[in-house]
């Protein structure tokens, strides 16, 4: 069904929502996908707007299903059309997907290796208003632990259209996580050679290494290059894919580097920093982790940039973390 008429008034809010150009490259990729002849149907639940799959709608109401608030129905029936061929990108708020969502993506999706793509949009903290049951802090924790399920955090608009791209090309069920769709560009287009579970390297440096994922990438790299103009020269990794976790690169990392610092816009426990300590445990490194991102609590109320230097996970406070690592504080 095509998504509900307009209320008087509304297009002026849609239009600045439609700005966002994660959101264009979802719909815009999505488009190109069915053009390419694949099987693609867009669901979402009442939130097209919110995530620009009103785009794909307009252009192909009859690949578009408007669940309104059931989640959970919507999760079950995008098994249900994988069974059938098609090929499913669910699209709500991380939070309620991750979440509300945990049981059917485990045994309706997930334990039946179905091909559906689970897209948690504005994860973290980016619903900064909404308050703890919006905010998604604990969706990469919960996700990696689901049997045979890939979790992706891309880090801008080209990246997450060069996920949407392998996704469709294999048989699996993915879970990708994204902000609002706003992250400064870390790419001029799709990152070249993308693969899932595969590192990009960004920055050269031994000093330290930062593995940074998703919406925090930008802002590591304008950390790591404001150490580079102070002397401090560290790597940086863009490691998109949580799981399965880039093992080698995180080796190569920790042989190089005396400190690997983890950036996330997450739980310290549980996601990115988590599945690096695993590897790093089970390689026996003597190098020192840090990791960071949102401490063990309910993250606080407030405008989404303001949260995320209230946390340190913008530029100043990403560069003051890996010189604190470093013990260079002055």
């Amino acid at each position: 069904m095509s998504a509900p008429p307009l209320r008087e008034g509304s297009w002026q809010l849609l239009q600045l929502l439609d700005t966002a150009p994660g959101l264009h490259a979802l719909s815009d990729t999505l488009d190109e996908l069915v053009r390419d002849g694949h099987p693609i149907a867009a669901l979402t639940a009442d939130l097209q707007h919110s995530n620009g799959l009103v785009r794909f709608a307009e252009r192909h109401p009859e690949r578009f299903v408007q669940f309104g608030i059931s989640e959970q129905s919507m999760v079950t029936a995008a098994a249900g059309m994988a069974t059938a061929g098609v090929r499913p990108v669910v699209g709500t708020f991380a939070s309620f997907l991750a979440l509300l969502c945990c049981e059917q993506i485990r045994t309706d999706v997930a334990y039946q290796q179905l091909p559906v793509c689970l897209l948690g949009h504005h994860a973290g903290i980016a619903l900064g208003f909404y308050g703890t049951s919006h905010h998604a802090t604990e969706d990469l924790a919960i996700m990696r632990a689901i049997a045979g399920l890939k979790v992706v955090a891309p880090a801008d608009a080209g990246s997450l259209a060069a996920a949407l791209r392998a996704w469709v090309e294999q048989e699996e069920p993915v879970y990708i996580r994204i902000g609002r769709g706003r992250e400064s560009d870390v790419y001029e287009r799709e990152p070249p050679g993308f693969a899932l579970g595969l590192a990009i390297r960004l920055r050269e440096g031994d000093a330290a290494t930062v593995i940074a994922t998703g919406s925090v990438v930008h802002a590591a790299r304008e950390a790591v290059d404001a150490l580079a103009e102070q002397g401090v020269r560290c790597g940086l990794l863009d490691m998109h894919t949580i799981k399965p976790i880039d093992r080698e690169a995180i080796a190569e990392a920790a042989g190089r580097s005396p400190v690997i610092v983890t950036v996330e816009e997450h739980n310290v426990l549980g996601g990115l920093g988590g599945a690096v300590a695993e590897v790093l445990a089970e390689l026996g490194a003597p190098c020192r982790l840090v990791r960071h991102g949102i401490p063990d609590v309910y993250s606080l109320i407030g405008p989404p940039t303001h949260l995320v230097a209230h946390y340190g996970l913008d530029g100043p406070g990403i560069a003051m973390v890996i010189a604190h690592a470093l013990g260079r504080d002055d």
